[in-house]
């Protein structure tokens, strides 16, 4: 069973959506003991760092996510925040990713957000076991996190390169949408379900 994580953060029924297009076993929940025991655990999220992270802290949830052994995905601010720090709102993150999350440089010209179709390289790990590098995935997202070690995936946006996707142990994070990412974005969701 895949537990996929209720909280102040929107953006749930298209994962869910995604999941019975794959005829996975998917129930969405907020129960301590749902998640703690589901195979497999999947954090999405559309919203702002600081209120969703206040909302993890407050219903405790936050511990319970760090202390989760199992396959463990988080989508776009799901991943931001896994990660030690963002730039949004000042908020301390989970932690299970020392990187800190930032803003793109208003400065540079760059049009923020970042909305659109672009394509991932340099991939690693289990969750492109069948994905092409360059494919196209799409993303939705004003805050970034440097590449790092734990990149697995890198994109380039403009002349910046940023982490497509992270991984440590048992978690997994992606920036993109893969439940808003066409054929390419059912594969990574397969492969994390099947090969992680």
């Amino acid at each position: 069973m895949i537990a996929v994580i209720r909280y102040n953060a929107g953006n749930v029924l298209s994962v869910m959506n995604a999941l019975s297009r794959l005829g996975a076993d998917a129930v969405l929940t907020d129960d301590r003991s749902i998640i703690e025991t589901a195979d497999k655990v999947i954090f999405p999220g559309v919203g702002e760092a600081s209120s969703a992270m206040a909302h993890l802290k407050r219903t405790g949830m936050a511990e319970v996510i760090k202390s989760l052994k199992q396959p463990f995905l988080g989508i776009c601010l799901g991943m931001q925040l896994m990660c030690s720090y963002s730039e949004e709102g000042n908020t301390e993150g989970l932690g299970i990713f020392p990187e800190r999350v930032r803003e793109f440089p208003r400065s540079r010209g760059y049009k923020i957000p970042h909305v659109g179709w672009n394509t991932i390289s340099d991939l690693k790990g289990p969750l492109y076991k069948t994905t092409a590098e360059n494919s196209y995935v799409y993303f939705v997202h004003s805050y970034y996190v440097p590449l790092s070690e734990n990149t697995t995936a890198r994109c380039s946006y403009d002349d910046m390169d940023f982490s497509a996707s992270l991984s440590y142990g048992n978690f997994h994070g992606m920036q993109f949408h893969p439940e808003k990412s066409g054929s390419e974005g059912e594969k990574l969701l397969r492969s994390f379900l099947e090969d992680v």
